[in-house]
């Protein structure tokens, strides 16, 4: 096969089953060269079985692997020439955080010289060069993270893959090193893998998500690609969109809450009883509040309204409180949105075996 260098990593029909049941199905993926590729998806999804796998941690049941152009499908993990950051940052507690970013580089038999230089470019890297005498269990899990990030870096690998690394971390400090990890790639032009399951970490830090769901990939694409058109139901549920709506029997749009405006009205107005009439091309339904839900600045409003083919449905809009006049549940409101903030949805494929929750 001849296999693309432009891609630093290539799956071709990688497939990885447990018995019966199948964690990773038949997968197609491209990882670009000297970008940040995010694998996401809910527990179950097959990515982090992914990345195992393009570690060299487990072995395709079948397909290949491939890692600059070359078969690494059989490659055991050390010939890959690959860093990995796990979620435990799985640090030595007996060694000092210098030694512990250079084990990699001695286990190379990196020269003393060139170890100690690496060690100090990769610490200064994420900011820590001042603590390279202290030892792990003084350190924050913020600084913990970075130590384990520098002891990736270090060994100069051909792709940095990450495992839930931000997942111990508060929520503070989870934003802080998404910005961290993407500062350090833009200025080694890494090629870097991170396994999330939190979709504004995937949307903040990618060049190319990739949406996975029981051992397939729904999606993949740029994050304002995949956001700004998801192709199923699922993706779009997984991304935020709340409001679904039926066409007909097979087609379906969706609509984000934040571009669902809540008009006040009452059954006097003849907008009220013909939506339609209410302006232009675009979704207006005749709804009543049931839920007001103020947030200091913005209000989220629950209301039910019919779908077009007739359908029950409960919508939620995100409104600013100044632009919006009081509102109470039983207040007769209309909804409405302009075309362009319709996304049509494709019909969801054939559910896989319900077996999927089982796996990572």
């Amino acid at each position: 096969m001849n296999t693309s260098h432009a891609a630093a990593a290539r799956f071709e029909s990688v497939t990885q089953t447990f018995g019966d049941f199948a964690a990773v199905d038949g997968i197609d993926l491209s990882i670009a060269e000297g970008k940040l590729t995010t694998l996401l998806g809910p527990s179950g999804c097959g990515k982090t079985t992914s990345l195992r796998m393009l570690a060299g941690y487990a072995r395709p049941t079948s397909g290949k692997i491939y890692i600059q152009g070359k078969d690494a499908t059989t490659a055991p993990p050390e010939k890959r020439g690959l860093g990995m950051v796990f979620q435990s940052y799985a640090l030595f507690p007996h060694m000092t955080v210098g030694d512990n970013v250079g084990y990699g580089l001695k286990l190379r038999k990196t020269s003393r010289a060139e170890l100690q230089t690496r060690v100090q470019e990769s610490l200064e890297m994420v900011g820590l060069s001042h603590l390279a005498g202290q030892k792990p269990r003084k350190l924050s899990g913020g600084q913990q993270q970075r130590v384990a990030l520098a002891r990736a870096i270090a060994i100069r690998p051909r792709l940095l893959l990450l495992d839930e690394p931000l997942s111990n971390l508060d929520a503070r400090l989870r934003v802080q090193m998404r910005a961290e990890i993407r500062r350090i790639q833009n200025e080694t032009g890494l090629t870097v893998v991170l396994v999330t399951h939190d979709q504004d970490e995937a949307l903040e830090m990618s060049d190319d998500m990739v949406l996975m769901r029981q051992g397939k990939i729904m999606q993949q694409g740029s994050p304002e690609a995949v956001f700004g058109a998801p192709a199923s139901r699922f993706v779009a549920n997984f991304l935020g969109y709340e409001n679904f709506l039926a066409l007909d029997s097979t087609r379906q749009i969706t609509v984000r809450p934040e571009h669902l405006i809540t008009t006040p009205t009452s059954p006097q107005d003849p907008a009220a009883v013909n939506p339609d009439a209410a302006a232009g091309p675009g979704l207006h339904l005749r709804g009543t509040v049931v839920d007001v839900a103020y947030r200091g600045v913005d209000v989220i409003v629950t209301s039910r309204a019919l779908d077009p083919t007739g359908q029950q449905v409960q919508l939620l809009s995100n409104m600013r409180a100044d632009a919006l006049s009081h509102l109470t549940p039983g207040d007769e409101v209309l909804l409405s949105a302009p075309g362009d903030r319709l996304v049509a949805l494709a019909a969801e494929p054939e559910a896989a075996s319900s077996a999927a929750g089982a796996a990572r």
